[in-house]
């Protein structure tokens, strides 16, 4: 019997090739998984008429946890996006992208090591939107205490369960007064709570030069919808971009862990897609499962391929197929916990 019941949302596009190169790498982990695969995207919207069918909302909630792979919105579904379909019925409010240095990756940087936590239900970015007569929009931004509460109050339990020194929060209530300015007061409360934790905040703008001038001085950055959605790619191109880039959207009870880049569809099927986003979305999963060990070896296990550069896809300097890469890691990872 399986230790662990995971939903598979494997995807499309390259979804279900760089699925099967996870799915190999964390087979060496030696973690117990049992998988429920479900579709979702443009596969599913052939079959069931929506590309996010309730069976894959009822397998989240079923298993409390999921890997998914990129999915495609299609074309005039009516769907926003499945990903904001997923966080909305499962109330999945706190975006997690951390964006971590790998030694072999081609980047500007060295050293990075940030997260960034999103709340992930309000803001701008709910998209309450109108007409305001026929020649004007209006969008309306929603921040709530509670939505301000449970995202700072994860953003620091995060850094103290994880050894972080220091949760930045980002805003722009000198001219947000209410709204951002709900946002940080919250904020300032909740730190108080965490006195072995320093806590600053910094405007917006100001952040996002901060990050490309001096990287190495922040840590969490607790951001409110909009501002963390554009930070975290900001803080994937530190990194190397989104081919490296693990996420994870996570409420009070289910999880669900994918990379944060498209579905590709015109490399579906050529061997050529990097595993390594959607690899390391599968680390932040086994660390919420708890399997810290089997999370510490497949991280360990992706830099070490990494780093070598033999094994690796196109877009890493090598010459390698999405299969080989995921089963040059899996033999990493099975030296690691033999």
């Amino acid at each position: 019997m399986s230790r662990y019941r995971v939903t598979c949302i494997p995807g499309d596009g390259i979804g279900p090739e760089i699925m099967a190169a996870a799915k190999t790498a964390l087979a060496a982990t030696q973690v117990n998984i049992g998988w429920v695969d479900v579709e979702a995207g443009a596969d599913a919207m052939d079959k069931c008429g929506t590309p996010l069918p309730d069976s894959v909302i009822e397998s989240v909630r079923d298993t409390k946890v999921a890997l998914k792979g990129p999915v495609t919105t299609p074309i005039g579904s009516g769907f926003r996006s499945v990903n904001v379909g997923l966080r909305k019925a499962l109330d999945l409010y706190a975006n997690l992208r951390p964006a971590v240095s790998i030694p072999g990756v081609r980047t500007r940087y060295e050293g990075v090591d940030l997260v960034v936590v999103r709340e992930n239900t309000e803001d701008l970015y709910a998209g309450i939107e109108h007409m305001a007569g026929e020649d004007a929009a209006e969008s309306i931004k929603l921040i709530t205490r509670k939505g301000c509460e449970r995202i700072a109050r994860f953003a620091f339990d995060y850094a103290r369960r994880e050894g972080r020194r220091k949760v930045t929060a980002v805003h722009k209530a000198n001219i947000m007064k209410l709204t951002d300015g709900l946002f940080l007061e919250v904020c300032r409360q909740t730190a108080a709570g965490y006195p072995e934790i320093e806590f600053e905040d910094r405007i917006v703008d100001n952040m996002c030069m901060q990050l490309v001038q001096k990287p190495e001085l922040y840590d969490v950055l607790l951001c409110p919808n909009l501002y963390g959605d554009i930070l975290s790619d900001l803080c994937a191109g530190l990194v190397g971009g989104l081919g490296v880039a693990p996420g994870a959207n996570i409420g009070l009870e289910m999880a669900v862990f994918e990379p944060v880049h498209g579905s590709a569809p015109k490399y579906a099927g050529k061997d050529k897609a990097d595993p390594t986003a959607l690899i390391l979305s599968a680390v932040l999963m086994l660390s919420h499962l708890g399997e810290v060990d089997a999370a510490h070896a497949l991280f360990e296990g992706v830099r070490r391929v990494i780093g070598s550069g033999k094994r690796v896809t196109y877009d890493l300097g090598g010459s390698s197929g999405t299969k080989d890469m995921g089963e040059a890691i899996a033999e990493e990872v099975a030296r690691l916990v033999s």
